[in-house]
């Protein structure tokens, strides 16, 4: 179950559409009273909480769930129309897991979604993942391609897991910056695109099954799809 808190009525319903297509379960909040009372009947997996609410704010509820020992390591990505860094900063520091500032498009969001569930249960990692001749054996940290061993560095061999798990799926930039390269401000989108190439020399004919989507990230995928714009 995914909470959402949102007071404006058209991006709440937005983002409930959007998780619920993706196959999640949702219940959409106007404001924190409503959202208290189903805390208190149930947990969620994750909550996705607006800055500018009415009554309490978002950085109000999200110190409330941080100082609640249960509710300490569940996902919380807060959403605002505000983005200067002093708001992320504020909002970071206060325990959230990610930030995301309006206007945002639908593939980053259930990306991002999907980033914060995956980091708060690595116990659900299979411990093989294959793409047709491409595999990567997690228990043994390798990766081969028609049975050959392919040697990647620690970033390579994280930026392929996140392509692997969400095969035939697209991951944004800002998505493989955040979750392979993590709290490292000072790494650029082209230190992605760098590592891709990187990579896709390295996997040899396998290599091509990692497709651009041109202005948005990478996904794997079969190459019979050809290129995205």
């Amino acid at each position: 179950m995914i909470y959402i808190v949102e007071d404006d009525a058209a991006i709440r319903e937005l983002e409930q559409y959007a998780l619920q297509s993706s196959g999640y379960e949702v219940a959409a909040f106007e404001s924190s009273e409503p959202f208290w009372q189903a805390m208190r009947t149930a947990e969620p997996e994750l909550v996705i909480l607006d800055v500018m609410l009415p009554g309490e704010d978002g950085f109000s509820i999200l110190k409330k769930l941080r100082n609640t020992p249960s509710l300490r390591r569940m996902p919380i990505i807060m959403i605002t129309a505000k983005s200067s860094e002093l708001d992320t900063v504020r909002g970071l520091d206060c325990g959230a897991d990610d930030y995301i500032a309006k206007p945002f498009g639908i593939m980053e969001f259930l990306s991002r979604v999907r980033a914060a569930l995956r980091r708060n249960a690595p116990q659900t990692r299979p411990n093989v993942y294959s793409f047709h001749e491409l595999m990567m054996d997690n228990a043994r940290h390798s990766v081969t391609v028609n049975g050959e061993d392919v040697d990647l560095t620690y970033k390579e061999y994280s930026l392929l897991r996140l392509l692997l798990e969400n095969s035939n799926l697209v991951v944004t930039r800002e998505t493989i910056l955040q979750v392979v390269w993590g709290t490292d401000i000072s790494v650029e989108s082209r230190t992605v695109d760098m590592h891709i190439r990187t990579l896709r020399k390295k996997l040899g004919s396998a290599g091509n099954y990692i497709r651009t989507v041109r202005k948005v990230g990478y996904k794997l995928a079969d190459t019979k799809e050809g290129t995205e714009e």
